[in-house]
């Protein structure tokens, strides 16, 4: 069971640097339309501490998803990845209030159950 934490790690920080790229780019504002102007933007966005931390969570992410792989087989650890989709979507509703419609909800549901199936094969 303990092996699982790797997993559950990987899709921890997946998320989170996620939310934390979608929060500080909202934060940030619309893209700009002139050339130097879009670098600025970019380099401002590379340079905050909370988008430097979505990137260490990425990281840290492939980390523990490397430590997953020498505990299991990659057909068995990856329709778990899926979970990611449902977290970012409920996440997305609550912290942004981002729409939840019922086809969105349906096709959460599939791929939980898609991944409950594929997790067992």
């Amino acid at each position: 069971m303990m092996n699982y934490l790797y997993i559950a790690m990987t899709i921890a920080l997946t998320v989170y640097g996620q939310i934390m790229l979608k929060l500080q780019v909202g934060k940030a504002g619309a893209l700009p339309e002139a050339g130097a102007d879009k670098l600025l933007f970019l380099v401002k966005l590379l340079l905050n501490p909370w988008v430097v931390s979505a990137f260490a969570a990425a990281f840290l992410a492939s980390v523990t998803w490397m430590a997953a792989m020498t505990k299991f087989e990659l057909a068995h650890a990856y329709p778990f990845m899926a979970l990611n989709f449902v977290i970012v979507l409920l996440l997305g509703a609550w912290l942004f209030h981002e729409p939840l419609s019922m086809l969105r909800i349906a096709g959460v549901t599939l791929i939980c159950i898609g991944t409950i199936v594929a997790a067992q094969g």
